[in-house]
Protein backbone atom coordinates (compact mmCIF):
# COMPACT_ATOMS: atom_id res chain seq x y z
CA UNK A 1 0.00 0.00 0.00
CA UNK A 2 2.82 2.01 0.71
CA UNK A 3 6.48 3.00 -1.31
CA UNK A 4 9.24 5.61 -0.68
CA UNK A 5 10.20 8.05 -3.37
CA UNK A 6 13.19 9.50 -4.88
CA UNK A 7 13.89 11.60 -1.61
CA UNK A 8 14.83 7.98 0.18
CA UNK A 9 12.61 6.85 2.99
CA UNK A 10 11.50 10.50 4.22
CA UNK A 11 8.27 10.46 2.17
CA UNK A 12 6.25 7.74 1.23
CA UNK A 13 3.13 7.01 -0.70
CA UNK A 14 -0.43 6.06 0.33
CA UNK A 15 -2.13 4.23 -2.63
CA UNK A 16 -5.32 4.03 -3.38
CA UNK A 17 -6.76 0.29 -1.81
CA UNK A 18 -8.95 -2.13 -2.62
CA UNK A 19 -11.50 -1.19 0.07
CA UNK A 20 -14.13 -4.48 -0.79
CA UNK A 21 -14.11 -7.61 -3.10
CA UNK A 22 -11.92 -6.29 -6.39
CA UNK A 23 -13.74 -2.70 -6.98
CA UNK A 24 -11.49 -1.46 -9.38
CA UNK A 25 -11.60 2.23 -8.51
CA UNK A 26 -12.86 4.92 -5.70
CA UNK A 27 -13.84 8.41 -6.04
CA UNK A 28 -12.40 10.86 -3.61
CA UNK A 29 -15.31 12.63 -1.73
CA UNK A 30 -13.55 14.41 0.69
CA UNK A 31 -10.09 15.24 2.11
CA UNK A 32 -9.68 15.81 5.86
CA UNK A 33 -6.26 17.11 5.38
CA UNK A 34 -3.86 19.60 3.79
CA UNK A 35 -0.36 19.91 2.54
CA UNK A 36 2.08 20.77 5.82
CA UNK A 37 -0.98 18.78 8.33
CA UNK A 38 0.49 16.11 10.61
CA UNK A 39 -0.78 12.93 10.37
CA UNK A 40 -0.63 9.74 13.04
CA UNK A 41 -0.89 6.60 11.91
CA UNK A 42 -4.59 5.19 11.74
CA UNK A 43 -5.79 9.05 10.95
CA UNK A 44 -8.48 9.34 8.80
CA UNK A 45 -7.28 11.37 5.68
CA UNK A 46 -10.43 10.97 3.32
CA UNK A 47 -13.30 9.66 2.57
CA UNK A 48 -14.07 7.78 -1.25
CA UNK A 49 -17.40 6.57 -2.70
CA UNK A 50 -16.82 3.05 -4.18
CA UNK A 51 -19.67 1.01 -6.33
CA UNK A 52 -20.73 -0.46 -3.31
CA UNK A 53 -20.17 2.32 0.06
CA UNK A 54 -18.52 5.15 1.58
CA UNK A 55 -15.35 4.31 3.18
CA UNK A 56 -13.21 6.59 5.14
CA UNK A 57 -9.03 5.41 4.55
CA UNK A 58 -6.27 5.89 7.17
CA UNK A 59 -3.17 6.72 6.63
CA UNK A 60 -0.86 3.84 8.01
CA UNK A 61 2.24 6.22 9.09
CA UNK A 62 2.98 9.07 10.89
CA UNK A 63 4.24 12.58 9.72
CA UNK A 64 3.47 15.19 7.63
CA UNK A 65 1.64 15.49 4.37
CA UNK A 66 3.80 16.57 1.55
CA UNK A 67 1.43 16.06 -1.53
CA UNK A 68 -2.16 15.11 -2.26
CA UNK A 69 -2.43 13.73 -5.69
CA UNK A 70 -5.88 14.09 -6.58
CA UNK A 71 -8.68 16.98 -5.62
CA UNK A 72 -12.11 15.78 -4.71
CA UNK A 73 -14.32 14.49 -7.08
CA UNK A 74 -11.43 12.88 -8.94
CA UNK A 75 -12.19 8.67 -9.70
CA UNK A 76 -8.92 7.05 -8.85
CA UNK A 77 -8.04 3.36 -10.03
CA UNK A 78 -6.76 1.22 -7.21
CA UNK A 79 -3.26 0.95 -6.73
CA UNK A 80 -2.65 4.56 -7.56
CA UNK A 81 -0.77 6.87 -5.18
CA UNK A 82 -3.26 9.38 -4.01
CA UNK A 83 -1.13 11.22 -0.95
CA UNK A 84 2.74 11.93 0.00
CA UNK A 85 3.75 12.07 3.31
CA UNK A 86 7.08 13.24 4.42
CA UNK A 87 7.94 10.87 7.60
CA UNK A 88 11.18 12.74 8.30
CA UNK A 89 9.65 16.60 8.90
CA UNK A 90 12.36 17.21 10.97
CA UNK A 91 15.24 16.71 8.04
CA UNK A 92 15.93 19.52 6.01
CA UNK A 93 14.50 19.33 2.91
CA UNK A 94 12.32 21.37 0.24
CA UNK A 95 9.27 22.30 1.68
CA UNK A 96 6.07 20.63 0.54
CA UNK A 97 4.92 22.02 -2.41
CA UNK A 98 2.88 21.24 -5.60
CA UNK A 99 4.37 19.37 -8.37
CA UNK A 100 3.58 22.35 -11.28
CA UNK A 101 1.23 21.64 -14.41
CA UNK A 102 3.04 20.40 -17.14
CA UNK A 103 1.50 23.49 -19.32
CA UNK A 104 3.97 25.40 -16.76
CA UNK A 105 6.86 24.83 -18.91
CA UNK A 106 6.23 26.34 -22.09
CA UNK A 107 5.41 29.88 -20.41
CA UNK A 108 7.97 32.22 -19.82
CA UNK A 109 9.72 32.49 -16.42
CA UNK A 110 7.03 34.66 -13.88
CA UNK A 111 7.68 35.68 -10.75
CA UNK A 112 7.80 33.50 -7.52
CA UNK A 113 4.46 32.89 -5.97
CA UNK A 114 3.82 33.28 -2.45
CA UNK A 115 3.94 29.65 -0.19
CA UNK A 116 0.55 27.99 -0.09
CA UNK A 117 -1.40 28.88 3.07
CA UNK A 118 -0.96 26.94 6.09
CA UNK A 119 -3.35 24.10 6.95
CA UNK A 120 -6.73 25.98 8.10
CA UNK A 121 -6.26 29.52 6.67
CA UNK A 122 -7.88 30.24 3.53
CA UNK A 123 -10.03 27.54 2.83
CA UNK A 124 -12.88 27.28 1.59
CA UNK A 125 -16.00 24.94 1.86
CA UNK A 126 -16.59 22.80 -1.41
CA UNK A 127 -19.78 20.71 -2.36
CA UNK A 128 -18.96 17.08 -2.36
CA UNK A 129 -18.08 16.32 -6.25
CA UNK A 130 -17.37 19.43 -6.96
CA UNK A 131 -13.37 20.24 -6.76
CA UNK A 132 -11.58 21.93 -3.76
CA UNK A 133 -11.07 24.73 -2.98
CA UNK A 134 -8.54 27.12 -4.75
CA UNK A 135 -5.96 25.74 -3.71
CA UNK A 136 -2.16 24.89 -5.41
CA UNK A 137 -2.52 21.21 -5.12
CA UNK A 138 -1.62 19.78 -8.42
CA UNK A 139 -1.65 16.25 -9.76
CA UNK A 140 1.88 15.15 -10.67
CA UNK A 141 2.96 15.06 -13.78
CA UNK A 142 2.82 11.50 -15.78
CA UNK A 143 6.06 10.31 -16.96
CA UNK A 144 6.79 10.61 -20.23
CA UNK A 145 3.28 13.04 -21.23
CA UNK A 146 5.03 15.99 -20.30
CA UNK A 147 6.46 16.88 -23.59
CA UNK A 148 3.33 15.08 -25.13
CA UNK A 149 1.24 17.75 -23.26
CA UNK A 150 3.28 20.78 -24.19
CA UNK A 151 3.48 20.06 -27.98
CA UNK A 152 -0.93 19.28 -27.53
CA UNK A 153 -1.25 22.57 -25.18
CA UNK A 154 0.58 24.04 -28.24
CA UNK A 155 -0.90 23.09 -31.11
CA UNK A 156 -4.13 23.71 -29.91
CA UNK A 157 -3.15 27.04 -28.91
CA UNK A 158 -1.93 28.23 -32.22
CA UNK A 159 -5.22 26.75 -33.75
CA UNK A 160 -7.47 29.03 -31.26
CA UNK A 161 -5.21 32.04 -31.89
CA UNK A 162 -6.12 30.88 -35.67
CA UNK A 163 -9.64 31.40 -35.36
CA UNK A 164 -10.49 35.11 -33.68
CA UNK A 165 -13.89 35.17 -34.26
CA UNK A 166 -14.74 32.60 -31.60
CA UNK A 167 -15.63 29.85 -34.64
CA UNK A 168 -12.68 27.63 -33.27
CA UNK A 169 -14.02 23.89 -31.54
CA UNK A 170 -13.63 22.44 -35.06
CA UNK A 171 -10.26 23.87 -35.64
CA UNK A 172 -9.05 22.94 -31.97
CA UNK A 173 -10.11 19.21 -32.08
CA UNK A 174 -8.39 19.16 -35.53
CA UNK A 175 -5.30 20.12 -33.50
CA UNK A 176 -5.89 17.84 -30.81
CA UNK A 177 -6.14 14.88 -33.25
CA UNK A 178 -2.37 15.68 -34.33
CA UNK A 179 -1.21 14.37 -31.00
CA UNK A 180 -1.84 11.15 -29.07
CA UNK A 181 -5.28 12.29 -26.57
CA UNK A 182 -4.06 12.17 -22.59
CA UNK A 183 -6.45 10.26 -20.64
CA UNK A 184 -6.29 8.09 -17.30
CA UNK A 185 -7.36 4.28 -18.02
CA UNK A 186 -10.87 5.11 -16.80
CA UNK A 187 -11.75 7.70 -19.23
CA UNK A 188 -10.58 5.55 -21.91
CA UNK A 189 -12.66 3.11 -20.91
CA UNK A 190 -16.03 5.77 -20.84
CA UNK A 191 -15.36 7.17 -23.80
CA UNK A 192 -15.06 3.02 -25.19
CA UNK A 193 -18.38 2.42 -23.37
CA UNK A 194 -20.18 5.55 -24.72
CA UNK A 195 -18.58 4.65 -28.32
CA UNK A 196 -16.61 8.12 -28.26
CA UNK A 197 -12.82 8.31 -30.28
CA UNK A 198 -10.65 10.32 -27.87
CA UNK A 199 -9.31 11.84 -30.86
CA UNK A 200 -12.40 14.47 -31.13
CA UNK A 201 -12.55 15.08 -27.41
CA UNK A 202 -11.39 18.95 -26.84
CA UNK A 203 -9.44 18.52 -23.38
CA UNK A 204 -10.16 20.81 -20.58
CA UNK A 205 -8.07 19.48 -17.63
CA UNK A 206 -4.60 20.27 -17.27
CA UNK A 207 -2.00 19.86 -19.53
CA UNK A 208 -4.37 18.94 -22.55
CA UNK A 209 -5.69 15.79 -20.15
CA UNK A 210 -9.01 14.44 -21.42
CA UNK A 211 -11.44 14.06 -18.16
CA UNK A 212 -14.20 12.16 -17.68
CA UNK A 213 -16.90 15.44 -18.29
CA UNK A 214 -15.55 16.00 -21.35
CA UNK A 215 -16.10 12.70 -22.65
CA UNK A 216 -19.52 13.37 -21.29
CA UNK A 217 -19.60 16.62 -23.40
CA UNK A 218 -18.27 14.72 -26.44
CA UNK A 219 -21.06 12.05 -26.17
CA UNK A 220 -24.13 14.88 -25.55
CA UNK A 221 -25.85 15.88 -28.96
CA UNK A 222 -24.70 18.95 -30.25
CA UNK A 223 -27.63 21.88 -30.87
CA UNK A 224 -28.08 22.56 -34.66
CA UNK A 225 -25.77 25.76 -35.14
CA UNK A 226 -28.59 28.91 -36.36
CA UNK A 227 -27.80 30.39 -39.57
CA UNK A 228 -24.52 32.22 -40.02
CA UNK A 229 -24.99 36.32 -39.10
CA UNK A 230 -23.49 38.97 -41.29
CA UNK A 231 -19.76 40.27 -39.62
CA UNK A 232 -19.66 43.04 -37.28
CA UNK A 233 -17.47 46.08 -36.87
CA UNK A 234 -16.24 44.55 -33.27
CA UNK A 235 -17.42 41.12 -33.08
CA UNK A 236 -16.57 39.68 -29.21
CA UNK A 237 -14.83 36.47 -28.97
CA UNK A 238 -16.76 33.54 -27.97
CA UNK A 239 -17.18 32.65 -24.46
CA UNK A 240 -14.85 29.49 -23.28
CA UNK A 241 -16.92 26.87 -23.03
CA UNK A 242 -17.23 25.17 -19.39
CA UNK A 243 -17.08 21.57 -18.71
CA UNK A 244 -20.38 19.49 -17.89
CA UNK A 245 -21.27 19.97 -13.55
CA UNK A 246 -20.32 16.65 -11.60
CA UNK A 247 -23.73 14.58 -10.83
CA UNK A 248 -23.82 16.21 -7.13
CA UNK A 249 -23.65 20.14 -9.00
CA UNK A 250 -26.78 18.80 -11.51
CA UNK A 251 -29.08 17.40 -8.74
CA UNK A 252 -28.74 20.34 -6.78
CA UNK A 253 -29.13 22.72 -9.95
CA UNK A 254 -32.08 20.56 -10.92
CA UNK A 255 -35.01 23.01 -10.00
CA UNK A 256 -33.20 26.26 -10.67
CA UNK A 257 -32.60 24.82 -14.45
CA UNK A 258 -36.09 23.22 -14.72
CA UNK A 259 -37.41 27.04 -13.60
CA UNK A 260 -34.97 28.34 -16.11
CA UNK A 261 -37.19 26.64 -19.18
CA UNK A 262 -34.34 23.45 -19.71
CA UNK A 263 -36.23 20.28 -21.04
CA UNK A 264 -33.48 17.71 -19.84
CA UNK A 265 -31.04 17.80 -17.03
CA UNK A 266 -28.72 14.90 -17.93
CA UNK A 267 -26.99 13.21 -14.27
CA UNK A 268 -24.00 10.87 -14.90
CA UNK A 269 -24.91 7.55 -13.21
CA UNK A 270 -21.43 6.76 -10.95
CA UNK A 271 -20.71 5.09 -7.71
CA UNK A 272 -23.34 2.95 -5.29
CA UNK A 273 -26.33 4.34 -7.85
CA UNK A 274 -24.53 2.55 -11.22
CA UNK A 275 -23.75 -0.20 -8.75
CA UNK A 276 -27.62 -0.66 -7.93
CA UNK A 277 -29.01 -0.46 -11.33
CA UNK A 278 -26.38 -2.83 -12.64
CA UNK A 279 -27.28 -5.78 -9.43
CA UNK A 280 -31.30 -5.16 -9.97
CA UNK A 281 -30.82 -5.68 -14.13
CA UNK A 282 -28.60 -8.85 -13.50
CA UNK A 283 -31.23 -9.90 -10.38
CA UNK A 284 -34.24 -9.29 -12.81
CA UNK A 285 -33.20 -11.01 -15.68
CA UNK A 286 -30.97 -13.82 -13.69
CA UNK A 287 -33.60 -15.02 -10.93
CA UNK A 288 -37.16 -15.85 -12.11
CA UNK A 289 -39.06 -14.08 -9.56
CA UNK A 290 -42.62 -15.23 -7.99
CA UNK A 291 -44.13 -12.73 -5.59
CA UNK A 292 -47.19 -13.34 -3.51
CA UNK A 293 -49.07 -11.42 -1.17
CA UNK A 294 -50.80 -11.60 2.35
CA UNK A 295 -52.74 -8.98 4.10
CA UNK A 296 -53.02 -9.48 7.89
CA UNK A 297 -54.15 -7.66 11.17
CA UNK A 298 -51.42 -6.98 13.09
CA UNK A 299 -53.09 -5.32 16.10
CA UNK A 300 -51.79 -7.65 18.45
CA UNK A 301 -48.40 -7.10 16.96
CA UNK A 302 -48.30 -3.42 17.46
CA UNK A 303 -49.86 -3.35 21.01
CA UNK A 304 -46.92 -5.69 21.72
CA UNK A 305 -44.35 -3.43 20.43
CA UNK A 306 -46.05 -0.43 22.88
CA UNK A 307 -45.24 -3.08 25.72
CA UNK A 308 -41.59 -3.71 24.76
CA UNK A 309 -40.76 -0.25 24.72
CA UNK A 310 -41.51 0.23 28.42
CA UNK A 311 -39.62 -2.98 28.89
CA UNK A 312 -36.13 -2.04 30.64
CA UNK A 313 -34.32 -4.73 29.26
CA UNK A 314 -34.75 -2.97 26.13
CA UNK A 315 -33.84 0.47 27.11
CA UNK A 316 -31.57 2.16 24.86
CA UNK A 317 -32.78 0.48 21.82
CA UNK A 318 -35.19 1.19 19.24
CA UNK A 319 -38.18 -0.58 19.25
CA UNK A 320 -41.05 -0.97 16.33
CA UNK A 321 -42.78 -2.96 14.01
CA UNK A 322 -39.66 -4.28 11.79
CA UNK A 323 -38.07 -5.47 14.94
CA UNK A 324 -41.37 -8.02 15.59
CA UNK A 325 -41.20 -8.44 11.76
CA UNK A 326 -37.77 -9.34 11.16
CA UNK A 327 -37.70 -11.78 14.57
CA UNK A 328 -41.31 -13.54 12.85
CA UNK A 329 -39.38 -13.72 9.48
CA UNK A 330 -36.46 -15.13 11.02
CA UNK A 331 -38.50 -18.02 12.76
CA UNK A 332 -40.67 -18.47 9.68
CA UNK A 333 -37.03 -19.46 8.29
CA UNK A 334 -36.30 -21.57 10.88
CA UNK A 335 -39.72 -23.54 9.70
CA UNK A 336 -38.99 -23.86 6.48
CA UNK A 337 -34.56 -24.11 6.11
CA UNK A 338 -35.06 -24.94 2.83
CA UNK A 339 -35.47 -21.21 1.27
CA UNK A 340 -32.44 -20.07 2.81
CA UNK A 341 -30.38 -20.88 0.28
CA UNK A 342 -28.60 -19.46 -3.12
CA UNK A 343 -27.97 -20.86 -6.75
CA UNK A 344 -24.85 -21.64 -7.90
CA UNK A 345 -24.60 -21.04 -11.68
CA UNK A 346 -21.41 -22.54 -12.38
CA UNK A 347 -22.01 -25.94 -10.67
CA UNK A 348 -25.65 -26.30 -11.07
CA UNK A 349 -25.84 -26.55 -7.13
CA UNK A 350 -28.45 -25.32 -4.60
CA UNK A 351 -26.33 -24.12 -1.91
CA UNK A 352 -28.15 -24.28 1.42
CA UNK A 353 -27.56 -21.63 4.14
CA UNK A 354 -27.34 -22.89 7.78
CA UNK A 355 -27.26 -19.26 8.94
CA UNK A 356 -28.88 -16.26 8.09
CA UNK A 357 -27.20 -13.04 7.08
CA UNK A 358 -30.58 -10.48 7.58
CA UNK A 359 -30.58 -7.90 5.28
CA UNK A 360 -32.34 -4.69 5.69
CA UNK A 361 -32.95 -2.12 2.25
CA UNK A 362 -32.14 1.33 3.54
CA UNK A 363 -32.78 4.53 1.35
CA UNK A 364 -29.60 6.61 1.91
CA UNK A 365 -28.84 9.74 0.04
CA UNK A 366 -26.27 7.95 -2.16
CA UNK A 367 -29.26 5.75 -2.88
CA UNK A 368 -30.59 2.54 -1.94
CA UNK A 369 -27.68 0.09 0.29
CA UNK A 370 -28.54 -3.03 1.82
CA UNK A 371 -26.33 -4.07 4.49
CA UNK A 372 -26.92 -7.20 6.71
CA UNK A 373 -27.17 -8.04 10.15
CA UNK A 374 -24.86 -11.60 10.57
CA UNK A 375 -26.05 -14.50 12.19
CA UNK A 376 -29.35 -13.11 12.60
CA UNK A 377 -30.93 -16.17 13.41
CA UNK A 378 -28.65 -16.54 16.82
CA UNK A 379 -29.42 -13.16 18.27
CA UNK A 380 -31.97 -12.92 20.49
CA UNK A 381 -34.83 -9.88 20.66
CA UNK A 382 -32.61 -7.27 22.58
CA UNK A 383 -29.68 -8.57 20.92
CA UNK A 384 -31.64 -8.32 17.17
CA UNK A 385 -33.15 -4.92 18.40
CA UNK A 386 -29.41 -3.37 18.99
CA UNK A 387 -28.38 -4.93 15.51
CA UNK A 388 -30.93 -2.95 13.77
CA UNK A 389 -30.43 0.35 15.65
CA UNK A 390 -26.87 0.33 14.94
CA UNK A 391 -27.14 -0.93 10.89
CA UNK A 392 -30.00 1.97 10.51
CA UNK A 393 -27.58 4.86 12.31
CA UNK A 394 -24.98 3.49 10.14
CA UNK A 395 -26.48 4.15 6.73
CA UNK A 396 -28.04 6.87 7.37
CA UNK A 397 -24.29 8.40 8.57
CA UNK A 398 -23.26 6.97 5.00
CA UNK A 399 -20.60 4.73 7.04
CA UNK A 400 -21.87 1.58 5.68
CA UNK A 401 -18.95 -0.54 4.67
CA UNK A 402 -18.36 -3.00 1.95
CA UNK A 403 -18.21 -5.57 4.17
CA UNK A 404 -21.31 -5.36 6.02
CA UNK A 405 -23.28 -5.30 2.73
CA UNK A 406 -21.23 -8.65 1.68
CA UNK A 407 -22.50 -12.06 2.03
CA UNK A 408 -26.80 -11.65 3.11
CA UNK A 409 -28.93 -14.73 2.33
CA UNK A 410 -32.90 -12.93 2.65
CA UNK A 411 -33.49 -8.89 2.49
CA UNK A 412 -36.29 -6.91 4.30
CA UNK A 413 -37.40 -3.91 2.65
CA UNK A 414 -39.57 -1.74 4.86
CA UNK A 415 -41.87 0.50 2.11
CA UNK A 416 -44.57 1.41 4.70
CA UNK A 417 -42.22 4.23 5.54
CA UNK A 418 -43.43 6.11 2.80
CA UNK A 419 -47.04 5.06 3.10
CA UNK A 420 -46.72 2.27 0.25
CA UNK A 421 -49.33 -0.40 0.55
CA UNK A 422 -47.40 -2.92 -1.10
CA UNK A 423 -44.73 -3.71 -4.20
CA UNK A 424 -43.34 -6.96 -6.14
CA UNK A 425 -39.57 -6.30 -4.74
CA UNK A 426 -36.64 -7.25 -6.60
CA UNK A 427 -34.38 -10.05 -5.27
CA UNK A 428 -30.88 -9.19 -4.08
CA UNK A 429 -28.54 -10.57 -5.98
CA UNK A 430 -27.34 -14.12 -4.60
CA UNK A 431 -30.32 -13.76 -2.47
CA UNK A 432 -33.40 -16.31 -2.57
CA UNK A 433 -35.88 -14.36 -0.74
CA UNK A 434 -37.33 -10.43 0.04
CA UNK A 435 -39.94 -9.60 2.05
CA UNK A 436 -41.36 -6.23 1.85
CA UNK A 437 -43.45 -4.64 4.49
CA UNK A 438 -46.53 -2.29 3.36
CA UNK A 439 -47.80 0.67 5.44
CA UNK A 440 -49.83 -0.22 8.43
CA UNK A 441 -53.12 1.54 8.83
CA UNK A 442 -55.95 1.45 10.75
CA UNK A 443 -58.82 -0.37 8.26
CA UNK A 444 -62.37 -2.15 8.90
CA UNK A 445 -61.81 -5.73 9.70
CA UNK A 446 -63.60 -8.79 10.52
CA UNK A 447 -62.72 -9.47 14.10
CA UNK A 448 -64.52 -11.92 16.60
CA UNK A 449 -67.74 -12.05 13.91
CA UNK A 450 -67.83 -8.27 13.66
CA UNK A 451 -66.70 -5.44 11.51
CA UNK A 452 -63.92 -3.28 13.94
CA UNK A 453 -61.11 -1.01 13.26
CA UNK A 454 -57.88 -2.68 13.24
CA UNK A 455 -54.26 -2.49 12.25
CA UNK A 456 -54.01 -3.77 8.78
CA UNK A 457 -50.99 -3.92 6.37
CA UNK A 458 -49.91 -6.07 3.75
CA UNK A 459 -47.16 -8.49 3.05
CA UNK A 460 -45.36 -8.81 -0.25
CA UNK A 461 -42.68 -11.70 -0.60
CA UNK A 462 -40.51 -12.42 -4.07
CA UNK A 463 -38.52 -15.63 -3.99
CA UNK A 464 -36.23 -17.15 -6.49
CA UNK A 465 -38.14 -19.90 -8.37
CA UNK A 466 -35.38 -21.73 -9.45
CA UNK A 467 -34.80 -22.09 -5.36
CA UNK A 468 -38.03 -22.43 -3.72
CA UNK A 469 -41.30 -23.31 -5.42
CA UNK A 470 -44.74 -22.05 -4.87
CA UNK A 471 -45.69 -24.41 -1.83
CA UNK A 472 -42.42 -23.36 0.12
CA UNK A 473 -42.93 -19.32 -0.73
CA UNK A 474 -46.49 -19.61 0.89
CA UNK A 475 -45.36 -21.83 3.75
CA UNK A 476 -42.89 -18.62 4.79
CA UNK A 477 -45.33 -16.16 3.99
CA UNK A 478 -48.23 -17.85 5.73
CA UNK A 479 -45.51 -18.39 9.08
CA UNK A 480 -44.86 -14.37 9.12
CA UNK A 481 -48.26 -13.55 8.83
CA UNK A 482 -49.63 -15.93 11.45
CA UNK A 483 -46.51 -14.88 13.60
CA UNK A 484 -47.81 -10.85 13.46
CA UNK A 485 -51.31 -11.80 13.87
CA UNK A 486 -50.79 -13.69 17.20
CA UNK A 487 -47.29 -12.86 18.26
CA UNK A 488 -46.92 -15.75 21.10
CA UNK A 489 -46.29 -17.35 18.31
CA UNK A 490 -43.21 -16.23 19.13
CA UNK A 491 -42.39 -18.42 21.82
CA UNK A 492 -44.47 -21.35 20.90
CA UNK A 493 -42.84 -22.04 17.53
CA UNK A 494 -38.86 -20.60 18.33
Amino acid sequence: MTTDTSNGARVREFKMPDVGEGLTEAEILKWYVQPGDTVTDGQVVCEVETAKAAVELPIPFDGVVHELRFPEGTTVDVGEVIIAVDVAPGDEAPAAAPVPEPAAAQEPAAAPTAPAPASGSGRKPVLVGYGVAETSTKRRARKGDAAAARTAAATVAAAVQGEPNGHGPGSVATAVRESRPLAKPPVRKLAKDLGIDLTTVVPTGAGGIITREDVHAAATPVPAQAPAQPPVAAQAPAAPVSAPAPASVLEEETASTAAAGARETRIPVKGVRKAIAQAMVGSAFTAPHVTEFVTVDVTRTMKLVEELKQDKDLAGVRVNPLLIIAKAFLVAIRRNPDINAAWDEANQEIVRKHYVNLGIAAATPRGLIVPNIKDAHDKTLPELAEALSELVSTAREGKTSPAAMAGGTVTITNVGVFGVDTGTPILNPGESAILAIGAIKLQPWVHKGKVKPRQVTTLALSFDHRLVDGELGSKVLADVAAILEQPKRLITWA
